[in-house]
């Protein structure tokens, strides 16, 4: 099961409640060290479509698969949230197949005063060499632009996956609903 695998055995599966109340449970970031390591750079694959659409809930009315919430922080080295910050999330469906004629679970957003950002979506599918992952743009205004891809902990899949690193696993959030934590630092 998805959820034993992110170690969210128990919580309800109810809809969320929108972007915002992640917001809510989103607590601030910790104090860092300044010159903390940027996230590692990733491929963005062969399925990335540019333009995708402006919005936060990327999962669709009867659409199969586990919902979750992905949210952070985009920070800089210094530790200092980057407000307005791009943040363009695509991955996979259920089954492991991507949209690659439209904008189906692919959109962007760009983060709040506090450099929060929020996506309502599900759990990706695995596909043929390849464990449970998201893609990501991250980019500060005017800044270059981070493509990485983020990792579900408890996945045997990641043993196998020649791309899949440790540092860029997501944290469980302990809530009424599946939700999951990435907070990237830009270099």
């Amino acid at each position: 099961c998805a959820l034993a695998a992110l170690g969210l055995v128990g919580l309800p599966k109810a809809p969320l409640s929108g972007p915002a109340a992640a917001h809510d449970q989103l607590t601030p970031t910790p104090a860092c060290d300044d010159g903390d390591e940027p996230t590692p750079e990733q491929t963005s694959g062969p399925f990335y479509i540019p333009n995708s659409p402006q919005r936060s809930v990327l999962r669709e009315n009867g659409m199969a698969g586990v919902p979750i919430t992905l949210a952070g922080y985009v920070l800089s080295r210094a530790c200092r949230p980057v407000p307005n910050a791009l943040v363009d999330l695509w991955h996979a469906d259920d089954a492991g197949r991507y949209d690659v004629e439209g904008y189906r679970l692919r959109g962007h957003q760009f983060t709040d005063a506090q450099g929060r950002y929020v996506f309502e979506t599900i759990l990706p599918g695995l596909y043929p060499g390849r464990t449970r992952h998201f893609h990501l743009h991250y980019q500060a205004p005017n800044g270059p632009v981070l493509t990485t891809q983020l990792y579900f902990p408890g996945e045997a899949a990641n043993a196998g996956d020649r791309l899949f690193r440790s540092d860029l696993l997501v944290r469980v959030i302990d809530g009424p609903d599946p939700m999951v934590r990435f907070d990237a630092v830009l270099g």
